[in-house]
């Protein structure tokens, strides 16, 4: 007679739960595909999309002389970051009824569905359905996450390509050492892609070493030291495949990479310094050089812009890692797993704490990092629901623990409602939303607001019927991106920095722009804060726009 298990029972249990995970995890993604496509052109232009759309342009040309045109590498500093996703959008552009910079937008919009999906499935898959649509969840309700995906050509795509990487490797150390072409070619294009991005995609390689030590010393122990190497040198015979895949994808998205072996070594070198003139930005209340910035810069910052139910979780997370690396009695596999999770999160954060590079922007060069994060939270909050169990004695608690998990996910939620489409801005209520955050951090650093700003001005003006002075257009005097406000007002304006000579004035609400002593002609506000106005300065004679920080 066949026993039948307390698991078993559970079983009927478990399927509808798991199909009812998987459901919402659908749409989840089909809720946020949806918004996103009605929102997408909210996004304005930020300071580097035009460099950025040049670049993509002179890639192009580049592939289309048959490398005879080798100015794209030479271009500013952008050779030394891949290109893939500025050539997409500027190919994408060709076949689509949109404007460039909306196209821009919309496939920012896609490449970050497409890490949710990652991001999704790589928890479902070492967590089970409640721990992957937690983590999916999470990661739809991080302003710092949905806010650059929409509008960021390099961290958002970069963030995207390690995530992809990590499900590799994860898909990897439970299959060793016999991948499937499946895993191979998810590791190969995972690799090509990160390091075609960013060559901060290298640190997967300390994450794999790391993490797959239990791995190695499982290995070891079962076979001893000739056929645990005979498999290690198996494994990486089968790897060859993927990563000469991506060996060319990198290559094909970061032709300066591939010129010369050593470049991408000169890029690391080229990085690990600062290669601009320091500027100043408002870091606590305080104006501080940017290769200055104090060891808490992105300590601060984390906790203070994420979700405060992620931070809850990703602290849980990393417990549960550290006692599941002391358990003997732990899957080696496993530990080699969370290790790389682990290390994904946090050592990119705390080699920048050690090294003290120059920071600036928020935690924008840090997306990357937040995939994993939210992998870590969503397989603590799937341990948590597990560790309850099913049973109707615990029924009550489950509900308890669920309503929670929910009421923490409305925080964020209700705040990107409110400061849409500036929602990487965000603060959370520990820093007392942006409200209070203005007058210590940054902002809309990244100018979005210069768009809204420019659709209010063309509003005004033809609310109030008002012609521009005979045979000119009207001088609008920016304090911000320039470029972007271009775009945005159209060809009857024309964008300077002499404010002496302009009709209107148009600043962002950030520091380095002075309040004017100015009739307000239009203003942006989100939750109370100024994020950009448009002053009527005819008749003013004003000297400038900018402010000069304190020494």
């Amino acid at each position: 007679m066949t026993s039948i298990t307390t698991s078993d029972l559970d079983l009927p249990i478990r399927r509808p739960a798991e199909q009812v995970c998987d459901t919402l995890a659908y749409a989840t993604l089909t809720i946020v595909a949806i918004v996103a496509a009605l929102t997408f052109r909210d996004y304005g232009l930020g300071w580097d999309d035009y460099t950025h759309a040049e670049y993509a342009d002179l890639l192009l040309k580049m592939y289309g002389s048959g490398f005879k045109d080798t100015s794209a590498l030479s271009f500013a500093n952008l050779f030394m970051y891949g290109g893939g996703f500025d050539m997409a959008a500027a190919l994408l552009h060709k076949v689509l009824p949109l404007e460039l910079f909306e196209t821009r937008r919309l496939l920012g919009a896609v490449v970050g569905l497409i890490g949710l999906a990652a991001t999704w499935r790589l928890t479902r898959r070492v967590g089970g359905p409640v721990a992957g649509l937690a983590a999916l969840l999470l990661l739809a309700l991080c302003p710092t996450y949905y806010g650059h995906m929409f509008m960021n050509p390099k961290d958002a795509p970069f963030a995207v390509a390690m995530v992809i990487l990590l499900l590799g490797l994860v898909r990897l150390a439970q299959e060793y050492p016999a991948p499937s072409p499946h895993t191979v070619l998810i590791v190969g294009l995972g690799a090509g892609l990160s390091l075609g991005s960013r060559v901060l995609g290298g640190l997967a390689l300390i994450y794999a070493i790391l993490g797959f030590m239990p791995i190695w010393r499982m290995e070891i122990s079962q076979h001893g030291w000739r056929e645990a190497g005979y498999r290690f040198v198996r494994t990486c015979y089968l790897l060859l495949p993927g990563l000469l895949i991506g060996y060319l994808v990198m290559g094909l998205i970061w032709p300066w990479s591939i010129i010369e072996p050593g470049n991408p070594l000169r890029a690391v070198t080229y990085f690990s310094a600062f290669f601009e003139k320091p500027w100043k930005e408002l870091f606590d209340g305080t104006m501080v050089s940017v290769p200055d910035m104090p060891w808490s810069y992105l300590p601060t910052l984390f906790a203070l812009q994420m979700p405060e139910v992620l931070i809850a979780l990703f602290g849980t997370g990393l417990v549960f890692t550290g006692i599941s690396l002391v358990r003997r009695d732990e899957d080696p596999r496993r530990k080699t797993i969370m290790i790389m999770i682990a290390l994904a999160a946090l050592l990119p954060v705390l080699i920048a704490i050690v090294k003290r590079p120059a920071l600036y922007n928020g935690i924008r060069h840090f997306v990357f990092v937040i995939p994993p994060m939210v992998i870590l939270a969503g397989l603590a909050f799937g341990r948590v629901i597990d560790w309850i169990g099913a049973s109707d004695t615990n029924r009550t608690l489950r509900t308890a623990v669920i309503a929670l998990f929910a009421a923490g996910l409305s925080l964020p939620l209700v705040e990107m409602v409110r400061l849409h489409p500036y929602q990487y801005t965000h603060f959370n209520y520990i820093a007392g939303t942006v409200r209070n955050a203005e007058q210590r951090y940054m902002l809309d650093y990244w100018g979005l607001a210069l768009k809204q700003a420019s659709d209010s001005l063309k509003e005004q003006i033809i609310e109030r019927q008002e012609i521009p002075p005979k045979n000119h257009k009207w001088k609008v005097a920016v304090c911000g991106p320039q470029r972007p406000a271009q775009v945005a007002l159209g060809p009857d304006f024309t964008i300077g920095w002499d404010s002496r000579a302009a009709d209107f004035a148009m600043t962002l609400g950030e520091f380095y722009c002075k309040g004017l002593n100015a009739p307000v002609y239009a203003e942006i506000k989100r939750d109370g804060v100024i994020f950009a106005r448009v002053y009527d300065i005819r008749g003013q004679s004003i000297a400038s726009l900018l402010t000069i920080p304190p020494p």
